[in-house]
C-alpha cells in the first residue's frame, strides 16, 4: 500500500483516539486490516459530515448532494453500513450519495484500495456484459463504483453502485490512485 493512500487517511486514524468509539463489523478484530479501515471510516466519512455540509443525515435511495464549485477529490469513503458514499477534497466533505453495495451472497469487500482503473463506458466480463457507467475499479476481481440502479438496499454482485449523474461527477473527481476506504461501522459515542 502506497504512502499516499495512507497518508490522506492519518489523519481520520490519528481522530480515533478522540471522543469516538467504534462499534466495528461483528467478524473483525482490531488486527484486521479491516477493522483498520472501520476505524479509519468511523473518523472520516460520518453522518456528522453530513449534516454539517448538507443539513440531513441522510440520504434517499438514487440522491446525492455535491457543493457547489468543488471538483477534485482526494479521497473517497464508503459506509457499507448506511450505504453512503462520501467524497473529500483537503478541506473536507465536497459530496456524498446513495448507494447499493453487494448484498449477501456477493459481498462487497472492506479495506483501503486505491482507484485502479477508470472506464467511461465499460461492462461486466463476469455478469452477462452487463453496463457498468462511469467504471472506477477497485480491485482485481471486478470490485468497482458504476452508475447502475439503487434500490435502497444492498443488491450488487459486490460492486459499488452509484445514481448515474452522482457517477458521472465522481469519475470526474477523482483520478486512478484516489484512495478508497471502504467498510462496515457504527458511531457510538462516550
Amino acid at each position: 500500500m502506497s504512502n499516499r493512500i495512507l497518508s490522506a487517511f492519518a489523519p481520520a486514524l490519528l481522530a480515533l483516539a478522540g471522543t469516538v468509539a467504534i462499534a466495528p463489523a461483528a467478524h473483525a478484530t482490531v488486527e484486521t486490516p479491516e477493522a483498520k479501515a472501520d476505524a479509519a471510516i468511523a473518523a472520516h466519512g460520518s453522518l456528522d459530515d453530513l449534516e454539517s455540509t448538507f443539513g440531513t443525515r441522510a440520504i434517499e435511495a438514487g440522491k446525492f448532494h455535491w457543493a457547489e464549485g468543488r471538483d477534485k477529490a482526494t479521497r473517497v469513503v464508503v459506509n457499507l453500513t448506511d450505504q453512503i458514499v462520501f467524497v473529500y477534497d483537503d478541506e473536507g466533505l465536497i459530496a456524498a450519495s446513495s448507494i447499493s453495495s453487494g448484498r449477501d451472497s456477493h459481498p462487497t469487500p472492506t479495506g483501503l484500495f486505491p482507484i485502479m482503473e477508470k472506464k467511461r463506458h465499460h461492462r461486466s466480463n463476469q455478469y452477462n456484459d452487463a453496463p457498468m457507467p462511469y467504471m472506477q475499479r477497485l480491485d482485481n476481481y471486478g470490485i468497482a463504483f458504476h452508475a447502475g440502479e439503487l434500490p435502497g438496499y444492498r443488491a450488487s454482485h459486490g460492486c459499488i453502485r452509484l445514481p448515474t449523474k452522482f457517477a458521472a461527477k465522481l469519475f470526474a473527481a477523482t483520478e486512478v490512485g484516489t484512495p478508497v476506504l471502504v467498510g462496515r461501522y457504527e458511531i457510538v459515542t462516550t
